[in-house]
């Protein structure tokens, strides 16, 4: 079995919109995949499934070999451990500072106070900010702050980093650094990136595998892909 497999999984909300149909995708562990199309193709249920945020009506989602959709509730919270998320607008604390909020995840682990400084530390140098841990979110750029987020992501070395629009609020300059240092996350530490994008240019420029989406739909999964948005791809 690969790492992901998503296997004619349909997600209808309980308003009647249908917002994936007949999915079915593999992904291999250490891959880095790009998800494309218009608001609305699905690409955030898509994404959600992999943490079970949200949880198919038919189909199942496995990673790592466990089928999400059929965790227990009160199991869920095994399966994030091993999951880092990045989201567009931070999420970050407004009144910790940048390593008590990457060290947040951490304090309900049962980690000791200098196994969560090493980490946090760690994480925090991968993504070049060793500088700023007494800074507060406030202080920081957009692009620190985002970097912040994939601090927190990463600090529990996870094997799948899933990033929801993550250089949807940046300028050209920091969507680079961003992508430098997911790719170098990549490499480094082997996680699966599953990134949900409209960024047109990070996605030619990289050319990672493309998975494009329309109306639930999946259209096109290229190997070595740009941004195309034609049915006929």
């Amino acid at each position: 079995m690969e790492f992901i497999e998503i296997n004619n999984v349909f997600k209808v909300y309980k308003n009647g919109v249908s917002a994936l149909a007949d999915i079915s995708l593999k992904i291999s562990k250490g891959d880095f995949v790009f998800i494309i199309g218009q608001s609305g193709s699905g690409k955030s249920t898509l994404t959600k499934l992999l943490y079970r945020e949200e949880k198919p009506n038919r189909g199942s989602v496995f990673v790592g070999g466990i089928n999400v959709g059929k965790l227990r509730n009160g199991n869920v919270y095994k399966l994030r451990r091993k999951i880092g998320v990045v989201f567009q607008d931070f999420k970050l604390l407004p009144k910790l500072t940048v390593y008590e909020n990457v060290a947040y995840p951490l304090e309900s682990y049962g980690m000791t106070k200098s196994e969560i400084r090493e980490r946090v530390k760690k994480a925090l140098d991968r993504v070049h900010l060793k500088d700023k841990m007494r800074s507060y979110p406030n202080q920081l750029s957009g692009g620190e702050q985002q970097r912040v987020c994939i601090a927190r992501a990463i600090v529990n070395e996870p094997k799948l980093i899933i990033c929801d629009e993550p250089t949807g609020d940046l300028d050209p300059k920091m969507s680079k650094e961003i992508m430098d240092v997911i790719e170098e996350i990549n490499k480094d530490l082997g996680s699966t990136i599953i990134m949900a994008t409209h960024d047109k240019t990070i996605v030619d420029k990289m050319k990672k595998r493309v998975i494009y989406l329309k109306d639930g739909v999946l259209i096109s999964d290229k190997k070595k892909g740009t941004y195309v948005e034609d049915e006929s791809v």
